[in-house]
């Protein structure tokens, strides 16, 4: 999957930083905002395969920005994991239900999340290119 677009979204830098060495080393093209509006603006630009989506965000939620790109054409093809540190009973059907394509708790497993990447996008084997 080397190359492939991800876009990370998280307000933590510390948590965008360790995400985007681990995908960079994994040989994808990682690029990261630290809230949904920020994120909004760099999908003007860059078209990822997949999103890695933070839930608690300032301002728009992670929720709300995923029902708004799978609600817009332009965007609904892209493959969005939630990521969320206060996982709650029900959180990961609420995302779902928002129309993430998984889920994901934090801390981050770093072995387990280039896998997990891998078998999404294989999975979606169209891009929304």
């Amino acid at each position: 999957m080397s190359g492939e677009p991800i876009l990370v979204v998280d307000d933590n830098p510390i948590n965008l930083k360790l995400v985007r060495v681990l995908l960079f080393g994994e040989g994808y093209e990682v690029r990261a905002a630290l809230d949904a509006e920020e994120a909004v603006e760099m999908l003007q630009a860059f078209r990822p395969r997949l999103i890695l989506m933070d839930l608690q965000l300032p301002g728009m939620d992670g929720y709300e920005l995923t029902r708004r790109l799978k609600a817009d054409a332009q965007t609904n093809g892209i493959v969005i994991l939630a990521v969320t540190s206060y996982a709650m009973k029900g959180d990961e059907q609420r995302a779902l239900d928002a129309g993430c394509d998984g889920y994901i708790s934090k801390p981050i497993d770093t072995e387990a999340l280039p896998r997990i990447i891998a078998t999404y996008l294989l999975a979606r084997g169209d891009s929304p290119l």
